[in-house]
């Protein structure tokens, strides 16, 4: 199969904020990805979504799959740039449509179908000036968060506050400097949980990961902030959680936790791959804090390898899962 590889590569930029291109991905990623794909027999060319002609290049350019994992680089709807350009050109991917993609990347809109779907939820409110009431429902803990970011972008210990004062010079900030809403929502403080789906043939709920923070002290940072995402490991920061996978959870509570996950991948209408990340709260009840339809494919740091890895799965065989699920839709439709 020729397959062309999407993506966009990390970089640093002394005039952006330190976590601007955090989405992006790494040479190894990037390369790890293309050697899988040649692993199993394919031919690869692989496209920076900042090419400026990319398209040009796909209407020059004949492939069978684009395995898509760019980030996009614009905007609210941003994951949706590439995906919009194959729609148009009627060219298959991998991984979720334009819809689902531009969804999921707005934590408040996302949260209102869980709502609608009775998935569980933290309580939220959306301030898009910063000079809104706080609602009455709400109840600290609170956590601020930038409402279209990844990567846990604009996030860090600071961002869960305990009173009005911090709350809404919290919001001012995360609105100021990332020039979006700030999504307000109640903190569950308890295990954390991400749980991806694989459909390659049949939908399959991998097995759960369990992130635990306990030895993360010296940093202070109890949950996947951007500076836990991006120096995970790092002992000097503190920053050094364990993972334990399949999670530590009675067989009620995993059964549990497996089907809100299955659930919301369905719900915001995700395909071929999915993970999203919850939280028990006391009474062990899962609440969904968001989905991510482009999960991160590092293959010693990301999540979702490490989950596929649990399952019996190797890398290569993980990224031609993917394709081949993409590959079985078109040939569907």
């Amino acid at each position: 199969m020729k397959v062309a590889l999407t993506y966009n590569l990390k970089k640093k930029d002394p005039l952006k904020p330190l976590d601007y291109f955090s989405e992006y991905d790494s040479e190894e990623t990037i390369n790890s990805v293309i050697t899988a794909l040649k692993n199993k027999g394919h031919s690869v060319e692989a496209i920076d979504v900042d090419y400026p002609a990319l398209f040009s290049y796909f209407k020059k350019n004949r492939v069978d799959m684009v395995f898509n994992i760019a980030e996009g680089k614009h905007g609210r709807f941003r994951e949706s740039e590439v995906p919009a350009v194959l729609d148009y050109l009627n060219i298959p991917y991998t991984g979720s449509e334009t819809f689902s993609l531009a969804l999921a990347l707005n934590k408040a809109l996302t949260k209102k179908i869980l709502k609608a779907e009775n998935i569980p939820t933290p309580n939220f409110q959306l301030f898009v000036r910063g000079d809104e009431e706080l609602s009455a429902d709400l109840v600290f803990p609170l956590i601020v968060k930038p409402n279209c970011e990844g990567s846990a972008k604009g996030i860090n210990k600071t961002n869960v506050v305990n009173s009005r004062e911090d709350l809404f010079r919290k919001v001012r900030e995360c609105i100021d400097i990332y020039r979006q809403e700030a999504l307000v929502e109640e903190f569950i403080e308890g295990k954390e949980l991400t749980v991806g789906i694989l459909e390659n043939g049949k939908t399959r709920v991998l097995p759960i990961l369990e992130i635990d923070f306990s030895n993360c002290k010296k940093s202070g940072e109890y949950f996947y902030s951007w500076k836990m995402k991006e120096f995970q490991g790092n002992t000097e920061l503190g920053l050094v959680p364990e993972f334990y996978c399949p999670a530590r959870l009675d067989k009620d509570i995993e059964e549990k936790v497996k089907d809100v996950a299955l659930r919301t991948h369905r719900a915001v209408g995700c395909l071929d791959i999915s993970r999203t990340d919850i939280r028990l709260d006391k009474s062990n009840t899962p609440y969904v804090l968001e989905i991510n339809p482009l999960p991160g494919l590092d293959p010693k740091e990301s999540n979702f390898p490490i989950m596929a890895y649990a399952a019996g799965m190797k890398y290569d065989d993980l990224i031609e899962a993917i394709l081949i699920s993409a590959s079985e839709r078109k040939r569907l439709n």
